[in-house]
């Protein structure tokens, strides 16, 4: 019988979702923070998909994920986030609602030159009352704004949370999901409305 004093206790698995439009660095978090080799289901992008998918504003993508992508981040000693990474084109999203179940929130990615791709994702989220945090994945070439100013374009109310982040940047992206983590301990000891 193992004595309960030298057993590790064992940290809690979280499952959160990756999500966001076409384009937005879903896979690139989920490989820039991921501590085991991130499982990838990206095909090449190919002249089939004209017409289909809108490359408007990200021309020069090559790939694009077709189911998901996998990562494993250890928070600390107590908690394990396991990380989903949504497919962010239109056709894909019949998979949302399978890797949605049992999620305990959510990240959605949000790109400056397109914020019109995250209403989508913010409003899949919002109709499962699935409790999620907004991060700006600033690229080279997008405008800077202020994450008041975000808020206000997406029509965001004042407790979802709202960070700036470099998608490629290890630590940036650990900011955004202790951030969503915190989000998520006030929300759960919140009163329900």
């Amino acid at each position: 019988m193992p004595d309960n004093a030298s057993s590790a206790a064992l940290a809690a698995s979280v499952k959160i979702l990756v999500a966001g439009g076409f384009g937005v660095g879903k896979t690139t978090m989920v490989s820039a923070i991921s501590e085991i080799a991130p499982l990838r289901t990206e095909e090449t992008i190919t002249e089939l998909s004209t017409g289909i998918d809108d490359l408007s504003g990200v021309e020069r993508k090559t790939t694009t994920t077709v189911a998901l992508d996998f990562g494993r981040i250890t928070l600390d000693e107590s908690l394990v986030l396991y990380l989903f990474g949504t497919p962010g084109q239109d056709r894909f999203w019949f998979l949302w609602d399978e890797l949605a179940r049992g999620a305990l929130g959510a990240v959605v990615l949000a790109d400056t030159r397109r914020l019109e791709n995250s209403f989508a994702a913010i409003d899949f989220f919002e109709r499962r009352g699935l409790s999620f945090a907004i991060a700006v994945n600033c690229f080279d070439s997008s405008p800077a704004y202020t994450t008041d100013e975000v808020r206000d374009a997406l029509d965001l109310d004042a407790h979802i949370p709202v960070v700036l982040c470099d998608a490629r940047d290890r630590s940036s992206c650990k900011n955004v999901l202790v951030t969503l983590v915190e989000h998520l301990i006030d929300r759960a000891g919140s009163p329900v409305a």
